[in-house]
């Protein structure tokens, strides 16, 4: 009897050890690259090495993009006879260890994706009853990043199985950032700071800038559907726990004008930029937008506030986020169809944040005006804001002070 009283003893503490989740990671949001938007589950090894490759040559990892993400189609369709998981021999023949040693060698950090069901959403291996395995072989990898989707998750509580997935991780003594995918069904930003880095906050994305896509039991979001979507989450973001938009669109058949609203919001909301096209052959025009460090700086902020729609006059929405050192980025999205002529009184407007109690005072403090994606300074706050905005473009500023 004092046998199993020890046991039962040892094993209550060891899982009241594993209880938490590895601190300290994704203090600003996570930033990288995913498959699913572009190749769905036609992946191999040769396009994730040439995605790697261009990562560093095209100036994306130097501009903050860190974490390579393989998303559904990576596995083999059984796991081998001891339960472990393996990568398809077909499509990674190095095997993963030395596709991760690769990503690795290029200054990148590995990202790999599972599924908390029996299965994942295409049907490949889940994790249900292998967690603390499945998480040690990530490990083993060298992984650094799981996506944990809700695929084939019949009677599983939501937290629960994510609180499972999470003890597993830490069990293992990596640090590996945890993204929690089950779409905000389960209201996950209440109970996701506990759990994981990231979560994700509706269904997946798909590249039009105001649409929504049935497909029977679930459906698919533009840009502005998935922004409009959520109300009343933003103090639930900050650092090492961040309300997740979805992978970027930006660069899958947008304009260039719609690319920088796209960006520019994801920053202002603080979301993981997590790019989802062939950035093998983008174009120079979504390089330079994605590489825009002027406007990351805005999303990668210390502070970690997640900005809010401060105002919507004749279709130009207007948000704003308060920055470090007591800076503010500000940004108009043209919603129209055609071109509107900005003139925007600061003296008429009290930019503030009531939630984190962040004023800018602009009746006594004069802020210096520069726009980051022209990378240009247009005078202060003292004189009326004038400018030309294009259909579904942006105007990003960050105010300084003088």
């Amino acid at each position: 009897m004092k046998k199993y009283l020890i046991l039962s003893l040892f094993v209550c503490c060891a899982l009241g050890a594993f209880s938490q989740k590895t601190k300290g990671l994704a203090l600003t949001p996570p930033m990288g690259w995913n498959s699913w938007n572009t190749f769905a589950c036609d992946i191999d090894e040769d396009l994730v090495k040439e995605i790697a490759d261009a990562m560093v040559e095209s100036g994306l990892r130097d501009a903050g993009y860190q974490y390579l993400v393989l998303d559904d189609g990576w596995l083999a369709m059984e796991r081998t006879a001891e339960g472990k998981l393996i990568g398809d021999p077909k499509k990674f023949p190095s095997g993963m260890e030395a596709l991760g040693e690769y990503i690795h060698s290029k200054g990148l950090k590995f990202g790999i994706y599972n599924c908390a069901g029996n299965k994942t959403c295409a049907g490949y291996p889940g994790t249900r009853g292998h967690e603390f395995q499945d998480a040690q072989t990530y490990a083993d990898w060298g992984v650094d990043f799981l996506k944990y989707d809700w695929c084939n998750t019949e009677n599983l509580n939501a937290k629960g199985a994510y609180q499972t997935m999470r003890d597993a991780l830490y069990a293992t003594g990596r640090p590996i950032v945890f993204s929690i995918c089950e779409w905000g069904d389960n209201k996950p930003w209440e109970w996701g700071a506990e759990m994981g880095q990231l979560w994700r906050v509706s269904g997946d994305i798909v590249n039009c800038w105001d649409c929504e896509y049935g497909h029977g039991s679930w459906s698919s979001f533009g840009v502005w559907k998935i922004i409009n979507m959520r109300k009343d989450i933003r103090k639930y973001a900050g650092p090492g726990h961040w309300n997740d938009l979805d992978m970027m669109e930006v660069g899958n058949e947008f304009t260039d004008a719609e690319n920088r609203s796209h960006l520019a919001m994801w920053c202002m909301l603080a979301s993981p930029l997590i790019m989802g096209n062939d950035i093998r052959t983008m174009s120079e025009e979504t390089r330079k937008t994605l590489t825009n460090k002027e406007v990351i700086a805005v999303n990668q902020d210390s502070l970690g506030i997640q900005g809010f729609r401060f105002l919507n006059e004749n279709n130009i929405e207007t948000w704003i986020k308060p920055l470090q050192n007591g800076d503010w980025a500000i940004t108009f999205v043209n919603m129209n169809e055609k071109a509107f002529e900005l003139d925007f009184n600061w003296q008429k407007h009290e930019l503030g944040d009531d939630l984190n109690q962040k004023f800018a005072h602009l009746e006594h403090e004069t802020y210096q005006l520069r726009d980051l994606f022209n990378h240009q300074d247009l005078g202060n706050t003292s004189k009326p804001l004038k400018a030309t905005i294009g259909v579904h473009d942006v105007l990003m500023l960050r105010l300084v002070k003088k």
